[in-house]
């Protein structure tokens, strides 16, 4: 179950990129989620996706 809290969903998704994804589109893809739904939801808490480093920050 994906955490609908934007501050614990930002920790559950942080830890899935470290530990089992490359990409968040590989992420989005295996979980099911839409991935411009997830950057606005942590976007607002000023927290935006970066590629090179594989987590939002």
């Amino acid at each position: 179950m994906i955490p609908k809290d934007p501050v614990m969903l930002l920790s559950y998704v942080n830890t899935q990129l470290r530990d089992f994804y490359g990409t968040l589109e590989a992420l989005c893809e295996d979980k099911g989620l839409d991935r411009e739904e997830l950057v606005e939801k942590l976007a607002s808490i000023e927290y935006e996706y970066d590629g090179e480093s594989n987590q939002f920050v």
